[in-house]
């Protein structure tokens, strides 16, 4: 019996020794999935968007409105663009709820008398200024 208690003391010690060897070893790095070869497709050309010539054509001012952006005939998107250069220069935007814009002398002359508007209604009440 003897035999057997020393057979299986050897066993344990060595069994011991290679868990401390492998916690002492450094770790290899995990190896990461090859990336998976994508079918070849013919390229595709990205489609280049053409803006819209409703936005483009020159408008002309009404008098209440060419006090803010000026006399000049130009697209609406630009018109949109100095009421909202005015706005910020002139500190307009309403503090606690930002999508309301506060009129002042200029503005409301364009809001039709209103002190404020949403922004949602800007490019509506632009539309009753131009021609």
């Amino acid at each position: 019996m003897a035999k057997t208690a020393k057979k299986a003391a050897k066993k344990a010690a060595k069994k011991s020794a290679k868990k401390a060897a492998k916690k002492a070893a450094p770790k290899k790095a995990a190896k990461k999935a090859a990336p998976k070869k994508a079918a070849k497709k013919a390229p595709k050309k990205a489609a280049k968007r053409k803006p819209n010539a409703a936005f483009m054509v020159p408008l002309t001012p009404s008098p209440a409105l060419s006090e803010v952006i000026g006399t000049k005939a130009i697209p609406r998107t630009e018109i949109i663009k100095k009421i909202w250069d005015y706005i910020k220069k002139n500190n307009l935007q309403d503090k606690k709820n930002r999508r309301m814009i506060n009129g002042d002398v200029k503005l409301k002359a364009i809001f039709g008398g209103k002190d404020q508007i949403s922004m949602f209604e800007l490019a509506k009440v632009v539309n009753k200024h131009v021609k």
